[in-house]
């Protein structure tokens, strides 16, 4: 909850302003982001004045010591309940980092990616605490995703589809 939403936002800070709007997806279980986001998104917009962006709670997919079964069942779930949003969104590109809420997300726009109605970039950045291991996230969305960026060598010796940038967070 608190680690990921860190991350990625240190990733944002660098983009530039023409990346918006920016739309945040996170749990709705999840108590911490809302708050980091907007305190984040309250100093970007000190610098880039025209900065956009809207928050969206979804489903979480998959609670932390959830059953494998029951996990099936609530990640259909969510994938279900992100798929009118993802329409609606449209997003150009996905830029998520692991946690289990952007799995149906990515889900939502690879099938929407199908269907023709609109093709998604989808960037995966593992956590950098994933040093010698993918996160159950990184392994699914692996096989999925435009770019996969891992921040440790062992890792990209083991995900030769990996890209390797260093320490990026």
């Amino acid at each position: 909850t608190g680690g990921h939403t860190t991350e990625i936002l240190r990733l944002l800070s660098c983009l530039s302003e023409s990346y918006s709007p920016r739309h945040y997806i996170f749990a709705d279980s999840d108590k911490m982001s809302e708050a980091k986001i907007r305190s984040f998104e309250q100093k970007r917009a000190e610098t880039f004045s025209s900065s956009q962006f809207t928050l969206h709670r979804i489903p979480r997919s998959r609670e932390v010591r959830q059953s494998w079964t029951s996990s099936a069942v609530t990640t259909l779930y969510s994938i279900l309940y992100s798929l009118p949003l993802t329409y609606k969104l449209k997003p150009d590109l996905i830029l998520c980092n692991g946690p289990g809420t952007c799995v149906p997300v990515c889900i939502s726009a690879l099938l929407l990616g199908l269907l023709g109605i609109k093709r998604a970039i989808i960037v995966y950045v593992e956590s950098i605490c994933r040093v010698e291991t993918l996160s159950l996230s990184g392994k699914i969305l692996y096989y999925f995703s435009d770019y996969f960026i891992v921040q440790w060598p062992d890792l990209k010796e083991k995900y030769p589809k990996s890209v390797y940038l260093g320490r990026i967070v």
